[in-house]
């Protein structure tokens, strides 16, 4: 199996910026500049969301699940993965606007367009990676909260820093016992 890589986030160091949202719908914008794609009228949509739950802000991106949802739900097969391991992309050629893939989404990523009524979601940004790039969001984000890698890839930075919590609290527990 091959090692699928997406979008890991860090909640404690977002600052609900929504930088990420406006880099990724520059990213799937036709100009490919936000001056631009503004002038042309254009409204690509992001493709990751920043919610907030009790005043912190949250980057949802897509899970890009090993056994995705919407490809499953998709009745034509426009949603689907081009390689093993790939990012789920949705052909707009091939959706008919069904938003079955919409339904089917647990994290509630996937939109369909105003103007074309067709589903669209992160594709991981396909042409960057196809270019050595991380996502336009990874990229755009000023405190790092967003990173791109596979899950094993993130998971030492993880256990590290539930090592130093733990170690933190626990040397503040001796701390309290002295006293």
């Amino acid at each position: 199996m091959v090692a699928r890589k997406k979008i890991t986030v860090n909640v404690e160091t977002c600052v609900g910026c929504h930088t990420c949202e406006l880099a990724c719908a520059v990213e799937h914008s036709e100009a490919k500049d936000l001056t631009q794609a503004f002038l042309a009228g254009e409204r690509p949509g992001h493709r990751i969301y920043v919610e907030t739950f009790k005043n912190t802000p949250v980057p949802v991106p897509c899970n890009q699940c090993e056994e995705a949802a919407c490809v499953m739900a998709c009745p034509t097969g426009a949603a689907h993965r081009k390689t093993e391991g790939g990012p789920v992309f949705v052909d707009a050629a091939r959706c008919i606007g069904c938003g079955m893939c919409v339904q089917a989404c647990p994290f509630g990523v996937i939109a369909l367009g105003i103007k074309s009524n067709r589903a669209y979601k992160c594709d991981l940004c396909i042409e960057r990676l196809a270019q050595g790039k991380v996502p336009a969001c990874v990229y755009s984000c000023p405190t790092k909260s967003l990173s791109f890698g596979s899950e094993n890839e993130a998971n030492p930075g993880k256990r590290q820093k539930v090592a130093e919590m733990m170690a933190t609290a626990a040397v503040g527990g001796e701390q309290e016992m002295k006293r």
